[in-house]
């Protein structure tokens, strides 16, 4: 009954002309908030989507590092332990460590990551293989592939240069590791250059397990890290592995690995919510003053339904859902909207990236049912909040009949 009365006075004839003007521009203020909170939410999915999905690619779902020094100790027995775990499907052993990378008279600094033959299966890599080939080589003919980044720093061409690079790692061995001396020379011929994202491109080189283990003067059972694909819940495998090593092994999924990423795109993303909803709260501005002239056009009416023994109460609701009404209209067209923009941009890519230089040349989108949930209820919430003090005026005061 409420929400009849209230749908009449929307559509009803006022009097005054303004009460219909300002309750159709709440109603487009109220849509285009809830579009553009909507849009801007469902780009920064896009983006962030991406991005765990280029993290994804370069890091295992779990990581095995030491938790004091910088290299870990695994025997075979161990090894085949960790295989044998249910939903482990792939381990890759890895020997990581700063280098200085010398090519001529060109030069940066880079993490040398050493990895065995099975390193592909637990991640990615191969995929952003954008020159060349991921050939890693052996210990007596040693490949490297590099990142994007390091290739122009270093002025590296890998598919025309016949030429070999050095790469200077500390003697662990050396007495004084300040001296020039400490730093001992290994040449390695580019095979192919990857494109992930800046971070691992302008700091990742890859080469084969075993000459990083020997360039790093590593022990038969000695390794930095271990990388490990699971098939199903990372962290109960993590559990398993952790009673296996026990506590002098750091085991790590994605997450932790990359915990601050994580955290810094979550606050970046109800950041964002709040400052759009601000749009939504000028715009209920426009209801509360809707509202509050359709209370003084429908004085009469409330005095016969006050007559007809219509308690404060039900005249408080019947604004109440008046307001929710706009809100409703307004914030269902608003969805729609957003909808028809989102499905645009994912079919046909119309907003494009200034620049060139990122990985996708148009603003990614991905639709979150939360989203929709989270926005919806938003704009229940606050068309609440804007109509209860017409309504509660409405309902308190006393009407006549008498004109």
């Amino acid at each position: 009954m409420n929400l009849l009365f209230a749908w009449r006075y929307f559509k009803s004839k006022k009097t005054t002309n303004a009460i219909n003007i300002i309750a159709r521009i709440s109603v487009i203020a109220i849509a285009v908030g809830t579009a553009a909170l909507i849009v801007v939410l469902s780009v920064f999915n896009g983006f962030e989507d991406l991005v765990k999905g280029l993290y994804a690619d370069f890091y295992a779902d779990i990581k095995v590092s030491p938790v004091k020094g910088k290299t870990i100790i695994l025997t075979p027995e161990q090894i085949n332990q960790l295989k044998n775990i249910n939903g482990i499907t792939q381990t890759s052993l890895v020997a990581e460590e700063k280098a200085l990378l010398v090519n001529g008279d060109n030069q940066a600094i880079v993490y040398v990551k050493g990895v065995d033959d099975n390193y592909t299966n637990t991640s990615n890599m191969l995929a952003h293989i954008v020159r060349g080939k991921f050939i890693l080589g052996n210990i007596e003919n040693p490949k490297l592939v590099i990142g994007a980044g390091i290739e122009n720093a270093a002025g590296i061409d890998v598919e025309r240069s016949l030429t070999s690079v050095n790469i200077y790692l500390p003697d662990r061995k050396a007495k004084n590791l300040l001296s020039p001396e400490s730093l001992t020379a290994y040449t390695l011929q580019p095979s192919g250059t990857f494109l992930v994202q800046q971070d691992f491109d302008n700091k990742y080189v890859f080469t084969n397990l075993d000459f990083a283990k020997f360039m790093l003067g590593l022990n038969a059972n000695e390794y930095t890290s271990v990388d490990i694909k699971t098939n199903n819940n990372s962290n109960k495998v993590k559990t398993q592995i952790q009673k296996i090593l026990g506590t002098n092994y750091l085991v790590q999924t994605r997450y932790e690995q990359n915990q601050s990423l994580y955290m810094v795109m979550n606050i970046e993303k109800w950041v964002i919510y709040a400052i759009l909803s601000l749009i939504l709260i000028v715009a209920a501005f426009n209801i509360i003053g809707a509202l509050t002239m359709l209370v003084i056009e429908k004085e009469k009416d409330i005095a016969v339904l006050k007559a007809m023994g219509a308690n404060n109460k039900k005249i408080q609701s019947i604004f109440l859902f008046e307001g929710i009404l706009l809100a409703s209209i307004g914030g269902i067209s608003g969805i729609l909207l957003a909808s028809f923009i989102c499905f645009l941009q994912m079919q046909f890519h119309l907003i494009k990236l200034s620049g060139g230089s990122f990985i996708i040349d148009y603003y990614p989108v991905q639709l979150n049912i939360f989203d929709f949930v989270l926005v919806a209820v938003t704009v229940l919430i606050i068309a609440i909040l804007a109509a209860f003090i017409p309504a509660k005026k409405a309902s308190m005061q006393e009407f006549s009949l008498k004109s």
